[in-house]
């Protein structure tokens, strides 16, 4: 379901020491409260997550996963990781807002009557905290979130536990959809611009989750038997009308933050040769929605750039690349903020099914995750695409190679969804960037912040030397 979102000023109250005996009663404004409701907070956390990392992918996660290319500024598509320009710096995304909700889930398990916010609170929670640490590896989680009441230096805690263990990710997910299907009280979900408050829909969405990060963890744990039961019960995800998302709109402030941005710095990034390879491969029609035609080119054509130019020694026409389709800048009401879809759903299942984790039929699931993504994008599916080299036993090909492919066409904006699935199944092949800082390697984890050595020493010593001095050529956990 897509609903219109309309931002609102999220407001800090600040409390000021005095020395009145009767300072609550003095210093206490009654027309004004004194902490947020869990309805503005979810709000708050569902767009300003969504709205950021929406940004990040167009800016820095599209460029981990060579859908397009920076002309200049652009140290962070050369692979300088610690260097963040246009964007690149998803750590204070993921904990501004993982703070923010566990406010909610204490209040929600605190006041009688926000009880309904627990199991969508527990879910998100689950949903940030994977997306963490599938960029960092072992992160600061169970002593994190809370600094008030708890402390603002935690451990780093390994991401096999973060997964795995109680209050982690997995039982997170089981403890939100308990917790929902629990809740027998009157009292509405408010500020839901996910699903319109319909619980339901959170119960499909955790179990869409479990499916995703089941087969995340697949090549380290026996997942097997969690993954068939969630396919026989069916109650996850399956068209894009269900789709955990919220859609952007033309005028401001809510429409995607480039059609925003001055057009210098639109113009900064054009379609990656890697994108245009694979496209142009598939006659995929989804270049004319994702990229324009060059504007040097008379026959409508379209041409990528190789990621990680040096711009000191490499002189780039900007006319002579596409740019970004009209979607990402003149008409932004065509795009979502994705937090999980149908056929992402659908490609995680025939790719369990294609390794036999699970007893289905994957070419099914995978056509119909094609069919899913060619109109989440809006563009018809050509009659013949899934007969061409689209398809599922194509020639020269292999299916899993042939599902993450479709899978990482489909992730473009996806935060850094496409980087992610290139680093778990090396797939689609990514190209040598140009002029790398990082010996021609792609990297395989996000650097921890600077912010991090300053703030939390003690303990971002311990994971740099867990990751080699804090090396983005390390591993994390379900890759090793």
């Amino acid at each position: 379901m897509k609903n219109i979102l309309y931002i609102f000023t999220f407001i800090s109250l600040l409390t000021t020491v005095s020395c009145t005996k009767d300072f609550e009663e003095i210093n206490t404004n009654p027309n004004s409260p004194v902490t947020v409701q869990p309805s503005l907070l979810l709000r708050q956390v569902i767009y300003d997550f969504g709205e950021n990392m929406s940004y990040e992918g167009f800016v820095a996660g599209d460029l981990l996963s060579q859908h397009r290319t920076a002309l200049d500024f652009n140290l962070f598509d050369r692979h300088d990781l610690k260097s963040p320009q246009l964007g690149g710096n998803p750590w204070p995304i993921f904990y501004t807002n993982l703070r923010d909700n566990e406010i909610i889930l204490n209040q929600s398990r605190t006041i009688e009557t926000f009880s309904v916010y627990e199991g969508p609170a527990l879910i998100l929670k689950a949903y940030m905290a994977a997306g963490l640490t599938d960029l960092f590896g072992d992160v600061p989680y169970f002593e994190a979130f809370n600094g008030v009441n708890g402390t603002v230096t935690p451990a780093y805690d390994l991401q096999e536990d973060i997964y795995q263990n109680e209050n982690g990710i997995l039982d997170n997910l089981d403890k939100g959809i308990a917790a929902i299907e629990a809740y027998n009280d009157v009292i509405p979900l408010e500020g839901d611009i996910l699903f319109n408050g319909d619980l339901s829909a959170w119960v499909r969405f955790a179990n869409s989750l479990k499916i995703k990060h089941l087969l995340r963890i697949s090549g380290q744990v026996d997942v097997s038997e969690a993954l068939q039961t969630l396919f026989d019960e069916g109650n996850y995800i399956t068209s894009n009308a269900q789709n955990a998302i919220f859609n952007f709109t033309n005028t401001d402030p809510n429409s995607f933050r480039l059609a925003q941005l001055r057009i210098g710095d639109f113009n900064n990034f054009v379609m990656s040769e890697t994108m245009d390879d694979i496209l142009t491969n598939l006659n995929d029609t989804r270049i004319g929605t994702f990229f324009r035609p060059s504007s040097n080119s008379t026959t409508e054509e379209f041409n990528g750039l190789l990621n990680g130019i040096d711009p000191s020694e490499t002189s780039v026409t900007l006319a002579d690349y596409s740019l970004a389709g009209t979607s990402f800048r003149e008409d932004t009401s065509t795009l979502d903020a994705n937090f999980i879809t149908a056929w992402e759903v659908q490609f995680a299942l025939a790719e369990a099914a294609a390794r036999n984790l699970i007893t289905a039929d994957a070419q099914i699931l995978y056509e119909t995750g094609v069919a899913l993504a060619f109109d989440y994008w809006n563009t018809e599916l050509p009659a013949t695409y899934l007969a061409g080299n689209a398809a599922f036993n194509a020639p020269e090909t292999t299916p899993i190679q042939q599902i993450i492919t479709q899978k990482w066409i489909a992730n473009v904006i996806n935060g850094y969804e496409g980087w992610v699935e290139y680093r778990r199944t090396g797939f689609p092949q990514l190209q040598t960037i140009s002029a790398s800082f990082n010996n021609d390697l792609i990297p395989v984890r996000m650097p921890y912040p600077a912010e991090e050595e300053a703030l939390n020493n003690e303990n971002y010593n311990l994971a740099a030397t867990a990751t080699n001095d804090n090396s983005i050529n390390v591993p994390v956990w379900w890759n090793e």
